[in-house]
């Protein structure tokens, strides 16, 4: 093992706009259904917070958080569509600032996916997408980009540092990217171009709503939903082109993995967007990363930093382990949820867990 390399994990990281990361660990926005009802942050919301704030980490991004209130996903998600969200907000992002790190809400719409047994309303990008459900008008895509900008100024006056926009696993901004998801006629479909507008109005619109040292991040994944590899490589090298975003977080299942069919057969997923010309963009990448060793190893494979999701949830202070030890490697799944109460999870935590595959052991109370 070589330990200098993951000596590089704790080098500071600047960016395009605001302040600078501490080292390269990046807790991924975890979805965890523990926030109280219409998005207010609980005291479990709270205590997760401070616990992660404390872990070590570069930057903290908080779970995926509605823009609208039609637009939830899950039971108990946060939500940043009120502004009276902005008092729990506010506290959460002031225990990430105590603790040394960077803080970003994840801005997420559920598009066609919004669950209306939680207040949801199915917003699809195509007619043909759910049966009796029609698409979204031109002016209420709009509205949608709004929501998202309007989150975004309201991210900032709860203190937080940036957001990310959560373009990944067939939520809105994803389901608009998508070919498949997206056969439109408006200037929201068709073309490449059209299809990404969503995503490039909404990154333009907080970038001229908010300062100039607020952060923009942009989660995007690659597989399923639709979507095409290459229309993602170009759109991407485009934004990383004019340097619309400050970091790009590659949602992948597994960061090793390895392209199956088309163009890039045969090529790392990663290495696909790492070879990006990026200018002063950040790249960073997440998906099994539980050691110090493979988050190291993806520096040396060209990205500027790591996202640590159920790593940190086995332990949130995962970025401090690997500072103690460099041969730091996380516990072995299954776990039981007595394992997830001593390392601080709430019950609304654990309960979420049991729906992950092989995450905890069956039957565990």
């Amino acid at each position: 093992m070589n330990t200098s390399a993951v000596t590089q994990l704790f080098e500071p990281l600047s960016f395009l706009h605001g302040p600078t990361m501490q080292n390269r660990f990046m807790l991924a926005p975890l979805t965890n259904q523990q926030s109280e009802h219409d998005g207010f942050a609980s005291r479990h919301d709270q205590d997760w917070m401070r616990q992660v704030g404390e872990g070590g980490y570069g930057l903290v991004q908080t779970c995926a958080t509605t823009v609208e209130a039609s637009g939830i996903a899950f039971a108990r998600q946060l939500g940043i569509h009120r502004d009276e969200h902005l008092a729990g907000l506010g506290e959460m992002a002031a225990s990430i600032r105590r603790g040394g790190g960077l803080s970003a809400v994840q801005l997420h719409h559920a598009g066609h996916r919004a669950r209306p047994e939680l207040g949801g309303i199915p917003a699809p990008a195509s007619n043909s997408t759910l049966p009796g459900v029609r698409a979204l008008t031109t002016e209420e895509v709009e509205r949608i980009r709004d929501s998202f900008i309007a989150a975004a100024r309201r991210a900032e006056l709860a203190g937080f540092d940036g957001v990310a926009l959560h373009g990944a696993f067939g939520w809105i901004l994803s389901e608009f990217m998508s070919p498949i998801l997206n056969d439109r006629t408006d200037k929201y479909g068709g073309s490449l171009e059209n299809r990404a507008r969503l995503t490039i109005e909404i990154i333009e619109g907080i970038r001229h709503a908010c300062s100039p040292r607020f952060q923009i991040g942009w989660r995007l994944s690659v597989e399923r939903y639709g979507l095409r590899l290459e229309e993602l490589r170009d759109i991407t090298a485009d934004i990383l082109d004019r340097e619309l975003i400050d970091y790009l977080d590659l949602a992948l299942w597994d960061s090793a993995q390895v392209v199956q069919a088309g163009a890039y057969a045969g090529r790392k997923m990663l290495s696909v967007f790492t070879k990006i010309p990026r200018k002063g963009v950040r790249v960073g990448a997440a998906g099994k990363i539980m050691s110090a060793r493979r988050a190291a190893q993806l520096l040396e494979e060209g990205c500027d930093f790591v996202l640590i999701g159920r790593a940190g949830i086995l332990r949130p202070d995962f970025p401090l382990q690997v500072k103690a030890d460099p041969c730091y490697d996380s516990p072995r799944l299954p776990v039981t949820a007595q394992f997830l109460r001593a390392s601080g999870l709430s019950e609304r935590f654990i309960n979420h867990m049991r729906g992950w595959q092989n995450f905890l052991v069956p039957g565990s109370l």
